[in-house]
């Protein structure tokens, strides 16, 4: 099985590479590229993504062809995709980070900046914080309610169809922590900084 992480230039990815490969052991063949014909020939995908809303969009979009492969991939042929922080929050139709800019439209729904209440909830919201998984996920699997996941986020995704949400974490308001939506999944939390839980959940991806 073949698996690529799509490398497109959005910052640091190093742990997500390195958990994915220490998951995958030799069983799996883990690529790191931006290769159209490499991503093509997947049978999963992995989208990381670090920074702003605006500055992965504007990167996947970089890459010419990219974007097209990746919609190709996730919406036509219906292959496992696997969004984590900002690769999750491009899932959306629009962002309003930095300034107004449109996303994927592979989940109908939006990603705005979390309500912390005048302060009341620093921001970004960095940490360990416990997920309430509220529907039967393919990669929840053996993995028990309201486990530490570990975030690093000022933004949140909300999703106009609340059935796609798989768990929600509570920091200010209840927050989208992860979805899933036939082949798509995402997670705004960082699995590969999620210790031996969040390799079981990348375990989980890698079974599907």
């Amino acid at each position: 099985m073949n698996v690529t992480i799509v490398d497109y230039n959005s910052g640091n990815i190093s742990s997500v590479i390195n958990s994915f490969k220490e998951v995958a052991k030799d069983k799996v063949n883990i690529e790191v590229s931006s290769d159209l014909d490499k991503i093509k020939s997947s049978d999963k995908v992995v989208l990381p993504g670090q920074g702003s809303f605006k500055s992965c969009v504007d990167a996947l979009s970089a890459i010419d062809g990219l974007v097209n492969t990746l919609n190709d991939f996730a919406i036509k042929n219906k292959k496992p995709l696997l969004g984590i922080c900002v690769g999750l929050q491009m899932f959306a139709d629009v962002g309003y980070e930095e300034i107004e800019t449109k996303g994927l439209g592979w989940i109908s729904g939006k990603v705005t900046k979390i309500d912390n209440q005048n302060d009341k909830f620093k921001l970004p919201h960095i940490g360990w914080n416990q997920i309430n998984i509220i529907k039967d996920s393919k990669i929840f699997r053996d993995i028990e309610n309201n486990s530490h996941m570990y975030f690093v986020h000022s933004y949140e995704f909300i999703p106009e169809d609340k059935n796609i949400i798989s768990a929600t974490t509570d920091y200010a308001s209840k927050i989208v922590c992860s979805v899933e939506k036939e082949n798509i999944f995402g997670t705004q939390f960082h699995p590969e900084k999620s210790d031996k839980i969040g390799l079981k959940i990348i375990d989980n991806f890698l079974k599907l």
